[in-house]
């Protein structure tokens, strides 16, 4: 069952990746609830096992393309982010005084913060991309024009999946031109 919960995470990631067209530097972030993957309600069954399957799925990919993962907390934490401390600087984000646990910031973020190189929690972050992995709401934290993807694979587990990247805003008018080049 993890195996396959990771080659799952693994394939949406990789086609997120392929779509988004992230650079070195970018920010990914993840939203996952351990419990809706194992078919439960919320909060309802905290998984570190499960979240771990998923985590491992992810991470590397993200690793070995330098980029940032960003793991959004449970509501427990007002939906706060664990990343790398280099990611919080880049975006000029003060860090927050929490430690996640299963229960009271949600188990995928517990694995990111014990193996980041050098974790830190913030309130916002604004990535680049990301996956929600059961419906817990990751919009706030991308950039503001975020833009829908279609994937093959539509659940990791039992959690329905949904992924977006961003793009530069499009400002001007009918005569304005725009750089087809930019994400």
């Amino acid at each position: 069952m993890y195996e396959e919960i990771t080659a799952q995470a693994k394939q949406a990631v990789t086609e997120i990746l392929s779509a988004a067209k992230l650079k070195k530097g970018d920010i990914f972030v993840v939203g996952c609830s351990s419990s809706t993957v194992a078919g439960k309600s919320f909060g309802s069954a905290s998984s570190m096992e499960i979240a771990q399957a998923v985590f491992d799925g992810i991470y590397p990919l993200l690793k070995e393309n330098g980029i940032f993962l960003a793991a959004q907390c449970c509501e427990h934490l007002n939906r706060a982010i664990i990343t790398e401390r280099a990611a919080a600087e880049k975006q000029n984000r003060e860090e927050v005084n929490v430690v996640p646990q299963p229960k009271a910031g949600g188990s995928f973020a517990t694995i990111t913060y014990n193996t980041l190189e050098d974790p830190v929690a913030v309130e916002h972050i604004r990535a680049d991309a990301g996956i929600d992995v059961g419906g817990v709401l990751i919009g706030m934290h991308l950039k503001e024009v975020a833009v829908p993807l279609t994937l093959s694979i539509k659940r990791i587990g039992e959690a329905p999946i949904t992924s977006a990247r961003t793009r530069a805003k499009f400002i001007g008018g009918e005569r304005a031109h725009y750089n087809e080049n930019m994400k």
